[in-house]
C-alpha cells in the first residue's frame, strides 16, 4: 500500500486526492487490528517471546514476497548505512515486543496497552536529550501523561505486586518502541515503506528466534487454538494494523494518524473487557484517561508538517504496537 503523497493510486477520485470515506474505513480497520493485538496476545498461552517471534516472522515474510516481487531494484541498491539503520530498528522493534508482550501476561490489557502508548512521550524525551528544543505544550502534555501512569501503577500496586513489575515492562516498551520509531524515521528517508518493514520485521524476528532458543522458549507443538491467536496476531496487528497506518500517511497529516492512533487504547480496553472479563479498578481508567489527554497535547504541539525536515513531512510520531 505504498503511496507518495501527491499520486493518486486506485482508490482516488477525479481530483486526485482520496475519497474521504475509504481513508475513514481504512483507518477504522486499522484501529481494528492494532487495538485486537493486546487481548490476543494476552489470551494466548504461548511463550511471550514466541509470540512476538511469530508475529514479526509471518509478517516479515507476507511483505518479504512483495518487496521481492515489486522492490528488486530498491533492494539491490541498499547500501551499508541503510542495512545499519534497519538493523538497530530492528533490535530496537525486538526489545519493544519482548518487554511489551510479557507485561501482557502481568498486568491487565487496559494499563499495559495505555503505558506502552507512551512511546510518543518518549520521543520528545529523547529528542529533548539530543539538544532538540520541544516546545512548552509538548512538556506540559508529558507531565499530564506521566501523571496518568502514577495513577494507574497506585492502583496496581494495591492489587499486586505482579501487576506493578507488568506496569515497568510497558513502559519499558514504550521507550523501546520510540527507539524503534525514531531509527525507523531515519532509515524510511531513502526506502519505501515495503522494504523497510519487510526487512525490519525480518531482522527482528532473527533477534526474537535467538532469544527464544537462549532461553529454551517453546516454538512450536501448540494447540491449535494458540495457532489461530497467532495467526489473528500476525493479520490483524502486524499486517493489517501497522500497513494501514503506513499508508494513512501518504494521505492524511501525521498529527490526524497520530491522534486516530490513541483510539488503540480504549478500543483495547472495550475488547478485553468484552472478551477476557478483565476489569481493573476505576482507578486505571482514570489514569488511562489522564494519559490519552497528555498524549493528545503533545500531538497537537507538534509543529505543522510543514515544518518538519523529515521524510514526506512525516513526523517521528505515528507508530503503532
Amino acid at each position: 500500500m505504498d503511496q507518495d503523497p501527491g499520486r493518486p493510486g486506485p482508490l482516488a477520485d477525479r481530483g486526485g486526492h482520496y475519497s474521504w470515506h475509504v481513508n475513514v474505513l481504512l483507518a477504522a480497520l486499522g484501529v481494528i487490528g492494532i487495538a485486537a493485538s493486546g487481548p490476543l496476545m494476552a489470551a494466548t498461552s504461548a511463550p511471550a517471546l514466541t509470540m512476538s517471534f511469530w508475529r514479526t516472522a509471518l509478517g516479515g515474510a507476507a511483505l518479504g514476497g512483495a518487496a521481492g516481487l515489486r522492490k528488486r531494484g530498491e533492494l539491490r541498491a541498499l547500501k551499508r548505512a541503510d542495512l545499519a539503520g534497519i538493523g538497530f530498528a530492528a533490535l530496537m522493534l525486538a526489545a519493544h515486543f519482548g518487554f511489551w508482550v510479557s507485561s501482557l501476561k502481568l498486568t491487565s490489557v487496559a494499563s499495559s496497552t495505555s503505558l506502552v502508548c507512551l512511546q510518543m512521550a518518549w520521543v520528545a524525551l529523547f529528542s529533548r536529550l539530543r539538544g532538540v528544543r520541544v516546545a512548552p505544550g509538548v512538556l506540559a502534555g508529558i507531565a499530564v501523561a506521566f501523571a496518568g501512569v502514577a495513577v494507574i501503577s497506585g492502583f496496581d500496586f494495591s492489587l499486586s505486586p505482579k501487576a506493578v513489575l507488568g506496569d515497568l515492562l510497558a513502559l519499558l516498551g514504550g521507550a523501546f518502541a520510540a527507539l524503534y520509531t525514531m531509527a525507523g524515521a531515519r532509515a524510511r528517508r531513502n526506502l519505501s515503506t515495503t522494504t523497510y518493514a519487510a526487512l525490519c520485521y525480518g531482522g527482528c524476528a532473527l533477534v526474537l528466534l535467538a532469544a527464544c532458543l537462549l532461553s529454551g522458549q517453546q516454538l512450536t507443538g501448540f494447540a491449535p487454538q494458540v495457532w489461530l491467536l497467532i495467526l489473528a496476531v500476525a493479520l490483524l496487528a502486524q499486517i493489517l494494523g501497522h500497513t494501514v497506518f503506513n499508508h494513512l500517511l501518504a494521505v492524511m497529516s501525521p498529527i490526524v494518524v497520530s491522534l486516530i492512533i490513541l483510539l488503540e487504547v480504549p478500543g483495547a480496553a472495550i475488547l478485553a473487557a468484552a472478551f477476557l472479563r478483565q476489569s481493573p479498578p476505576w482507578g486505571t481508567y482514570a489514569g488511562l484517561g489522564l494519559i490519552l489527554a497528555g498524549l493528545a497535547v503533545v500531538v497537537l504541539a507538534q509543529p505543522s508538517a510543514r515544518k518538519r525536515k523529515g521524510p514526506r513531512g512525516r513526523g517521528p510520531f505515528p507508530d503503532v504496537s
